[in-house]
């Protein structure tokens, strides 16, 4: 007898009623009776992960017990800030905007930034637009290696390769942003006795799509056990505007417009979501291709990102060390 395959095109299916229930289960559970907190602050930033998380935390904990925080600054999508206003209407919670750019501005974030992107580009200066990208992984005789690319007051746009001072200079400064924000997020915390939930989702956890101490930080992540394919079923399921599901994922850092496959997953999110499923349950890649679209060649290429990956994000994920 043959063995079953493993593949099947449900396998990313999920129940969403039972699965809402189960996270707002232990939502409530998490935040007052092992927390002991009053509530839930959710950065909202437009996107389908605060969205979801947003939404659960209503049904766990009740609207009047949920904070919206919205934190936009220079480089800000304004799309981000009006689909964030748009989140907490429809769920009837409270809402606070906190514009972090004087606080950017007086770490010199933008101007730390701008000197290392005029390392590889001098002309590089007021009025330009920039984003760091990743070749595409089904390119097979390309290395990871990133490229800033930058716009013109005039329009003109240019590409280079960043070398790593470069690249880790501009990475160092834009890390700014993500921990201004948890600032904000953990200020309202302890002003209101609230627990912060965290919005990343299984893709970004397992990945390391986060700043440690940033973005990674919180004290609950409701859907980091949720592949990203999942987070729009249950988006689907919670009534998240049409508008928020079929916007794509930006990682809304830069200044001109990048989604998170050139910044860091170098292949679309609902490949990825394939390829870590199937790394995480021991499909043969030449048995996950077809599902995912891909050469037998393209997912043995992913599986090796997603543990080089895993290994980076092993200091992501590590709480501080003691020497006893």
């Amino acid at each position: 007898m043959s063995t079953p395959s493993l593949v099947s095109p449900s396998l990313l299916k999920i129940d969403p009623a039972r699965e809402a229930e189960r996270i707002v289960g232990a939502v409530r559970d998490i935040v007052f009776n092992q927390l002991k907190r009053k509530g839930a602050v959710v950065g909202v930033s437009g996107g389908v992960d605060s969205s979801v998380v947003a939404s659960l935390c209503v049904r766990a904990l009740g609207k009047e017990r949920v904070l919206a925080l919205f934190t936009p600054e220079a480089d800000s999508s304004s799309d981000s800030l009006r689909l964030g206003r748009l989140v907490a209407d429809t769920l009837g919670v409270r809402s606070i905007l906190e514009d972090i750019s004087p606080i950017l501005k007086g770490a010199r974030c933008y101007e730390r930034r701008d000197e290392a992107i005029r390392s590889v580009i001098p002309e590089y200066g007021a009025g330009y637009k920039s984003k760091i990208v990743l070749p595409n992984l089904l390119d097979a005789n390309r290395y990871a290696l990133f490229s800033v690319v930058v716009q013109s007051p005039e329009g003109l746009t240019k590409k280079a390769r960043l070398t790593m001072d470069a690249y880790l200079g501009i990475v160092a400064a834009t890390d700014f942003k993500q921990r201004t924000r948890k600032m904000m997020e953990y200020y309202y915390a302890d002003l209101h006795q609230y627990a912060v939930a965290g919005t990343p989702n299984r893709l970004e956890y397992d990945q390391g799509f986060f700043v440690k101490n940033g973005d990674g930080a919180a004290d609950l992540k409701p859907i980091a056990h949720l592949y990203k394919s999942q987070v729009y079923q249950l988006a689907a399921y919670l009534g998240v505007p049409e508008e928020i599901r079929r916007r794509p994922p930006t990682t809304d850092t830069y200044s001109l417009e990048q989604s998170q496959e050139e910044f860091y997953f170098a292949l679309s999110l609902e490949k990825m979501d394939y390829c870590l499923y199937g790394r995480n349950n021991g499909i043969p890649a030449a048995e996950l291709a077809p599902l995912a679209g891909l050469e037998e060649a393209q997912v043995e290429r992913a599986y090796a990102m997603i543990d080089a990956k895993r290994r980076v994000a092993r200091y992501l994920h590590a709480a501080p060390l003691l020497v006893e």
